[in-house]
């Protein structure tokens, strides 16, 4: 964690803004910290309605001693490219999954997805995801199996004849038009309450304006969706590296 652990008092400062309904950034900065190390420490115990300082920092105590034995197999150990910090990318990592968990995907699903968001290559095999994930085959092979259901994850051969995973560029735009379709399903089925109930009573009326409101949500999502799509296959600016290796600043 960039500055180090967070302590027992910023994790108490932490849970005063939750309370307060102040926003990440606010309560970062009053910290001095990173956003990101707030958000991850928040979504990681328990998220904004349920973190308490004093269980956060138990669990994280007894997640350091759970850790310490294996620390040099973890995927922090791992050289990165691009002058990249291994300590941070780690700790990316894990906030990013934590976040997936947070919207509903299972634990190692949304470990899996995280690993493939953030890796350089084109896809990574099995193999390679049991090894940076430290898990068995089987948990790999079931996560793989479930992100393909939701169209999350697509799977492509390489010129060894192996299965290489890989998160598509189409992906989220397909994850919005499904969140379009089964918010268009819940409005049908609530209008269909509307004749059963009787079109004047209180309980119809209701559902007609759940059905209204998802209607509008659902034109939403799909007129947003169409006109952002381009976004995700726009290509990075390309950049010339300085004497570092690392790619210097667009001048263009």
């Amino acid at each position: 964690m960039p500055g180090g652990r967070l302590s027992q008092q910023e994790r108490q400062q932490i849970a005063l803004g939750l309370a307060d309904s102040l926003p990440y950034a606010e309560i970062a900065r009053r910290i001095d910290r990173p956003t990101s190390t707030v958000t991850r420490e928040v979504m990681r115990n328990g998220g904004p309605t349920a973190y308490r300082a004093d269980l956060a920092h138990r669990a994280t105590e007894r997640r350091a001693h759970r850790r310490r034995p294996a620390s040099s197999r973890g995927p922090g150990a791992v050289p990165q490219p691009h002058g990249r910090d291994a300590e941070a990318v780690a700790e990316y990592e894990e906030t990013l999954a934590t976040v997936f968990m947070q919207s509903g995907t299972p634990k190692m699903m949304a470990r899996v997805l995280a690993c493939l968001c953030i890796t350089d290559a084109a896809g990574l095999t099995a193999a390679e995801l049991v090894q940076h994930l430290q898990v068995s085959p089987a948990s790999v092979s079931k996560a793989v199996a479930f992100l393909e259901e939701q169209g999350l994850v697509r799977r492509e051969r390489d010129e060894r004849r192996r299965e290489r995973y890989f998160v598509d560029d189409d992906v989220w735009y397909q994850s919005m038009m499904a969140s379009a379709r089964g918010t268009a399903q819940v409005a049908e089925t609530a209008r269909q309450g509307v004749a059963v109930l009787g079109p004047r009573t209180p309980a119809a009326h209701r559902l007609e304006n759940i059905a209204r409101f998802l209607d509008f949500v659902g034109e939403s999502i799909v007129r947003a969706a169409e006109q952002a799509r381009e976004v995700l296959h726009s290509k990075p600016a390309a950049t010339a590296p300085d004497d570092t290796g690392r790619p210097g600043p667009d001048r263009t």
